[in-house]
């Protein structure tokens, strides 16, 4: 026994708690109705209480700070502290479950208050008996589930196909464990052959080039591929080719003029895909004004890397990147990808030699063709391929609210708003929620938010949060690494998860399936 009700409302229910039972924020309780239904409860707020006058409380500290010695003497000492002296929780029903004759389980939105006086407990691995099908469909693996600080031997999965499609968002401060639950996302989706991942890594950590990474899972030859400037033996180089660059990947990505961008297209309609580099190589371009043809040039200079190198004996271009080239480099590199995206692979682009223009320009070039193709298939068609996935990290470059000022748009937002349709979805990563606008932010159906210290960015995630996250402010300030609160649409209440350390779920993995319990997160009711 953990406390007793003892007054109230369903949004909150005050229970004082047992002396010496150490109850934590965001600790999950269970009140008992009766022999058939019971009530989970989560811990919101945690307050000190007293039977005596808080006068009376500074009082008696002034003694015990002052004249110690005296304190007996002077008759101030507590008299029935462990009755007079107490701490109050402050609890919300998260669900409430009714087990029939048959032993079978029905969970609903609490709707009533429990039994005035009832006592509450520890919940326990029993209690969670209800979320444990006897199979699961598409499982993704997130976690443990967490009572305050403490792990439960009770796995959470999610539903890969439909979570992937409908989008993740995964918000948090810097330390808190992102790339460490990334990683284990990744691991778990090299599994599905169904399910192709395209991840844009900017700090080339999920791989494992030369720790352990991605490539040591015992499917990541058949199912990995690794795209890189440098890359190690038996992976590939990342190169892309001019040819490959359409105007819509730069316009969504680059601030451009209404007079630049009709250049732009002029350029496009009158030299195809070789359009950049007799940009390059033109003095005067019919329709494009002279000034105009030179600011395009030195901002793709600056974007692409892309320079004249010689002038004769006739005009030879450079390229200061190691991403962009002319010629035949890189041709097929683009469709390689997206045919093994297509394949149910998991694709890893090491970014982390590129600019951040170039890392989204790439992305935007196989989205675009990847969209474009599973746009125009049947829906037969898109029924036989495999939902694709893209992770992205620090998203508001592309989904904040300056990279869509005045109405622009990029591959990354349209995918936002209607990539659901089409079978492709984001797994976007940012430490500023806020910057994105709410429309995107409620298209992001998952949220597994980890902890964050910044009122501004927990007030962003709350207000789009697919459950009633409104009291979890404080909880959620005080999440520590690995901890994570889990809020998608579905889940019938938002599901606080201990997320493993990488390297150690990596091993465990390889080694043996494991067989403690899975959550379903479509429950019955």
């Amino acid at each position: 026994m953990q406390g007793q009700i003892v007054g109230g409302k369903l949004s909150k229910i005050d229970i004082r708690e047992k002396n010496g039972s150490n109850i934590e924020l965001g600790e999950l309780l269970v009140v008992e109705i009766d022999k058939k239904t019971y009530s989970i409860l989560q811990i919101k707020d945690i307050i000190y209480k007293s039977q005596e006058k808080q006068s009376t409380h500074e009082y008696i500290a002034g003694y015990n700070l002052e004249y110690p010695s005296q304190v007996k003497e002077a008759n101030l000492e507590n008299k029935e502290p462990e009755m007079r002296n107490y701490i109050l929780v402050e609890a919300k029903a998260l669900l409430h479950v009714i087990k029939d004759k048959n032993n079978n389980f029905k969970t609903i939105s609490p709707k009533r208050l429990p039994p005035f006086f009832n006592t509450v407990r520890s919940i326990n691995e029993d209690d969670l008996e209800f979320l444990d099908p006897k199979e699961i469909e598409n499982e993704l693996y997130l976690g443990k589930v967490r009572s305050g600080s403490k792990e439960k031997n009770v796995d959470v999965f999610i539903d890969a196909k439909e979570s992937l499609t409908h989008h993740i968002l995964i918000p948090a401060t810097t330390g808190r464990g992102k790339s460490n639950l990334v990683k284990v996302l990744l691991t778990g989706l090299l599994d599905f052959r169904e399910i192709g991942i395209l991840v844009l890594d900017p700090h080339d950590e999920y791989y494992g080039r030369d720790q352990i990474g991605l490539k040591n899972h015992k499917n990541s030859k058949k199912k990995l591929d690794y795209y890189s400037t440098d890359p190690p033996a038996g992976q590939s180089s990342l190169i892309i080719n001019l040819k490959s660059l359409r105007p819509k990947h730069v316009y969504g990505l680059l601030n451009l003029s209404t007079t630049q961008k009709e250049a732009i297209d002029s350029v496009y309609n009158q030299f195809g895909e070789n359009w950049i580099v007799e940009l390059f190589k033109a003095n005067r371009i019919e329709r494009v004004g002279v000034k105009t043809l030179s600011v395009l040039k030195r901002k793709f200079d600056n974007v692409l890397g892309v320079y004249i190198k010689k002038y004769e004996p006739e005009i030879e271009l450079g390229y200061r990147s190691p991403l962009f080239r002319g010629g035949s480099a890189g041709e097929t590199t683009v469709e390689d990808i997206i045919d093994s995206l297509e394949q149910g692979k998991t694709v890893i682009i090491d970014s982390s030699k590129l600019s951040g223009y170039e890392e989204l320009l790439v992305g935007s070039i196989i989205l675009e063709k990847l969209f474009f193709q599973y746009k125009n298939y049947s829906s037969s068609e898109l029924h036989e391929k495999p939902v694709i996935s893209v992770v992205i990290e620090e998203a508001p470059r592309v989904l904040g609210t300056e990279a869509l000022d005045q109405g622009r748009t990029n591959i990354y937002s349209t995918i936002a708003r209607e990539g659901r349709k089409f079978q492709i979805g984001l797994i976007a990563i940012t430490q500023l929620s806020s910057l994105i606008p709410r429309s995107i932010l409620a298209n992001m159906n998952t949220k597994i938010i980890l902890g964050n210290e910044m009122a501004l960015e927990r007030n962003a995630i709350i207000d789009s949060a697919s459950q009633d996250l409104s009291d979890d402010n404080r909880i959620i300030a005080s999440l520590d690494k690995g901890e994570a609160i889990v809020s998608s649409i579905f889940t019938r209440f938002a599901i606080p998860i201990k997320i493993p350390e990488f390297e150690k779920y990596m091993k465990k993995f390889q080694k043996k399936e494991n067989k403690s319990k899975k959550i379903r997160t479509n429950f019955p009711g």
